[in-house]
């Protein structure tokens, strides 16, 4: 008897139909067929004691099994409640009426209990395509799956749900989650807040232009002058996401394996923090399933690098590419996967390999050759690619207990909002240009050209400096977002002053003068 069940193959953010086709003939030998893994492969011993355990006899018989099409590699557990339930069909235990309208996904532990698995979202956007009536997850993945309009998603809890729901013997009401409530409700909430910030008016001025344009920023200073206190709250004054970016940020996360268990749909932007001892491939995607790295976990969001200095300078190069392309693409011997990875990259570093080289109330103890070499762990083609140069100076307490909450991160979010809808408005014609930070050349001479005192401005920069061509695109795309938050048509002669001054590291005197 051939019986036939779904369920889909996740590669990259896109999933694809898998047909696992069951024959059952007189006999006891079990074939599995279709480039199936080894966790596909050990799925029988799983599903031989689930069946046992739910009160059904597993079948003695031969058995051939095909996951088609073949030449894809078929990768985890979720194959284990598809492969089950068409055993049984084939067995004649569970009616074959409904299999072809729905699609299953679903890791089956010894007692028959469904477990959770990665990558349930694109599942269910591949089975609204595929035109499948439902589709059929563990209990923790439905919330996952139902945000998929147009489609019927079951969250069941054990074999025996599934057993039941196919026969009939049992109703079940398909799970609604009423998308846009739910996301418009949570984007607002945030535990950090800038209004804990004492002081520091001119590191919180950078950060609302690097948010209001998407700038990278590198922040420079000695510990305790609260960089990562500030970085942690840049998320909270960053704009909304939107519907459709939230979906692609949860799809991503979803394939990652990183969504909490009953999550719907993440409706704040990522704020993602590895340690430096993070891997290349940790960084920036792969393995043998190329999963996402931390730049794709953090697409739409933010990529937070403390102790830049302290990375391997291998693993920072490799962030070169995706900071210009905004994408990454993960080349496999069979396959390639492409992920998004737009995102703000925030860094912040010492500037010393003590940390207290500038600082006015400790004495630093390293010499002029240890904090070359330090500061030469960043790469100048690296540092071409953060536009905003910051310096961190300490608070002293004499001001600090005198001062009163700063100002609240929903007054930044406002004027950043306001500059972004110009940003929006400015770029609507453009296909993936959304803010000043993804500006082309071309748009640069467009929307950006300095006048003649500004040009004259720049020259004078550029050769006492000895800036980049890039780092002049740079500085143009920070005054063209600092023109927006005033509401100035134009960039001014102030607008590329102030983008200026935001390079410091590009000084050739800075590690000399230190801060």
């Amino acid at each position: 008897m051939l019986v036939k069940t779904y369920c889909a193959e996740v590669m990259g953010l896109e999933a694809t139909t898998i047909t696992i086709e069951v024959n059952m003939t007189r006999g006891v030998q079990f074939h599995l067929s279709g480039l199936a893994d080894t966790a596909v492969k050990e799925s029988y011993d799983r599903i031989r004691a689930a069946i046992a355990n739910n009160g059904f006899k597993p079948p003695t018989a031969d058995l051939t099994i095909n996951l088609s099409p073949a030449d894809i590699r078929k990768e985890g557990s979720g194959y284990d409640l598809p492969l089950a339930i068409g055993i049984l069909a084939a067995h004649g235990k569970v009616s074959e009426s409904m299999l072809g309208d729905y699609m299953m996904i679903g890791e089956l532990g010894l007692d028959g209990k469904l477990k959770p698995v990665s990558g349930v979202l694109s599942v269910a956007i591949r089975a609204r395509k595929e035109k499948f009536k439902g589709l059929i997850v563990p209990q923790d993945n439905v919330r996952e799956a139902a945000v998929v309009n147009q489609l019927e998603v079951f969250g069941m809890n054990g074999l025996a749900d599934v057993i039941s729901f196919f026969n009939g013997s049992s109703m079940y009401e398909p799970t609604f989650i009423d998308t846009r409530k739910e996301f418009y409700e949570q984007q607002y909430s945030y535990d950090l807040d800038f209004a804990d910030v004492k002081g520091q008016e001119g590191v919180k001025r950078a950060l609302e232009i690097a948010a209001a344009g998407s700038h990278n920023i590198l922040l420079i200073g000695s510990p305790g002058s609260g960089k990562s206190m500030m970085a942690k709250r840049l998320p909270g004054i960053l704009p909304p996401l939107t519907l459709a970016e939230s979906l692609e940020t949860t799809q991503i996360h979803s394939v990652a394996g990183k969504l909490s268990s009953g999550t719907s749909l993440i409706s704040q932007r990522p704020f993602r923090s590895p340690h430096h001892t993070v891997s290349q491939v940790g960084l920036t995607g792969g393995t043998s399933k190329a999963m996402p790295g931390e730049v794709s976990l953090a697409h739409n969001g933010v990529l937070f690098l403390d102790e830049l200095t302290e990375f391997n300078r291998a693993t920072l190069e490799i962030l070169r590419q995706p900071l210009e392309d905004r994408k990454i693409t993960i080349t496999r011997a069979n396959y390639t996967v492409e992920y998004p990875c737009s995102f703000m990259l925030v860094a912040s570093m010492n500037p010393c390999p003590c940390g207290y080289y500038g600082d006015p109330l400790h004495k630093c103890t390293c010499t002029p050759g240890q904090i070359s070499r330090y500061l030469a762990k960043i790469s100048g083609p690296l540092l071409d690619r953060i536009d905003l140069h910051i310096e961190v100076q300490n608070v002293p307490f004499s001001e600090l207990s005198k001062m009163k909450p700063g100002e609240p991160s929903t007054s930044h979010r406002e004027r950043v909002i306001k500059a972004r809808l110009i940003q929006e408005e400015r770029f609507k014609d453009y296909k993936n240009v959304h803010c000043n930070a993804q500006m082309t050349e071309r748009m640069l001479h467009q929307y950006a050209e300095p006048d003649e005192a500004s040009l004259d401005m720049l020259r004078l920069a550029m050769e006492k400096l000895s800036l980049s061509a890039r780092a002049y695109s740079r500085i143009l795309k920070v005054a063209r977002t600092i023109a927006d938050l005033e509401g100035s048509e134009k960039v001014q002669s102030q607008h590329i002053a102030e983008a200026i001054g935001y390079r410091n590291l590009d000084r050739g005197d800075w590690a000399e003068r230190g801060i």
